[in-house]
């Protein structure tokens, strides 16, 4: 059963309209545009997904629930959905307007400074905890990180809320070669998965795409 207090309501399709055949789908309060559904295959869980289609594709999901909203303790990933998680951002994240901002700072003299002139307790550069290594003029990686708990200026996403990592020239010009952190977690305390609008148009199109294809 469903928590009404804890779930907010849409109407699909379209504009709603009183009429027959019209289901009310209901969405996390923290996140507008993750659906929670009841698992299909268990009763006692809820499935989370970024698609509104009922009934939902379990393959597809973020993952399974037993309580709303979600929490460490109550979440189970889907681990497929992690891997076309990845596939999104290797592929799409280099475009996204907010990483290529990040780049740009990373390159500048003003992340250089940080590097060069102030030190963490762990011997590591503020830009290091920033981006990875390097700074203006030479080059490094910078870090996507998930937007539900954006970092300090000047220091590093928790592990649990960094995506992955881009290589970025000295110029501050992203080249690619997406890695993946491999300590991403789709639910923290502080919250469930966030994407940039850039990044969650991307995943929605590819998860629509895959659910089209298993039609």
């Amino acid at each position: 059963m469903f928590c009404r207090a804890a779930l907010q309501t849409v109407r699909l399709p379209g504009v709603f309209k009183p009429t027959l055949g019209v289901r009310a789908v209901s969405t996390l309060p923290s996140n507008p545009h993750i659906y929670v559904f009841q698992h299909p295959l268990d009763a006692t869980r809820s499935l989370l997904t970024l698609l509104p289609t009922e009934p939902p594709n379990v393959g597809l999901a973020l993952g399974a629930t037993s309580s709303v909203p979600p929490t460490p303790d109550s979440f189970t990933e889907n681990r497929q959905f992690h891997s076309i998680l990845q596939s999104v951002m290797a592929t799409h994240a280099t475009s996204d307007p907010s990483v290529k901002q990040q780049a740009a700072a990373f390159a500048s003299p003003g992340g250089f400074n940080l590097g060069a002139n102030k030190r963490s307790s762990d011997g590591a550069g503020a830009a290091n905890q920033q981006a990875g290594m390097g700074g203006a003029n030479k080059g490094g990686w910078i870090h996507v990180s998930d937007e539900r708990n954006p970092p300090d200026w000047g220091r590093i996403a928790w592990p649990e809320d960094i995506f992955g990592s881009v290589e970025v020239d000295g110029d501050g010009s992203l080249i690619g070669n997406w890695q993946d952190s491999g300590t991403y977690r789709i639910v923290t305390r502080e919250g469930i998965l966030g994407l940039t609008p850039y990044l969650r148009a991307k995943l929605v199109q590819r998860l629509k795409d895959l659910e089209s294809s298993t039609k």
